[in-house]
C-alpha cells in the first residue's frame, strides 16, 4: 500500500462519506470559479509555460542519466 493510500483510508476512518463528498463538491466548484476569473488566453498562456518547465526538467533529468551512464574518469 502506498503512503497517500494509507494517508487516505485513514482520513475515511474519521470523516464521513458525505462530508467528504460536500468538500470535493466545493473543491471542483472552487476550481470552476477561479478559472473563470482568467481570460481563455491567460490559460492557454499558462499551459505553455507549464509545459516549457516541464521539458527544462526533463532537460535536466536526461543530461543527469548521460552523466551517471558516461565511464568514471579520473582527473587526477
Amino acid at each position: 500500500m502506498t503512503e497517500q493510500t494509507s494517508r487516505k483510508s485513514k482520513f475515511e476512518k474519521h470523516i464521513p462519506e458525505e462530508v467528504r463528498d460536500h468538500a470535493r463538491a466545493a473543491h471542483e466548484e472552487m476550481h470552476k470559479s477561479v478559472e473563470g476569473l482568467f481570460p481563455p488566453e491567460f490559460r492557454e498562456h499558462r499551459n505553455k509555460a507549464r509545459k516549457e518547465m516541464m521539458l527544462a526538467f526533463r532537460g535536466l533529468i536526461d543530461f543527469a542519466i548521460q552523466r551517471m551512464d558516461e565511464p568514471a574518469t579520473k582527473t587526477k
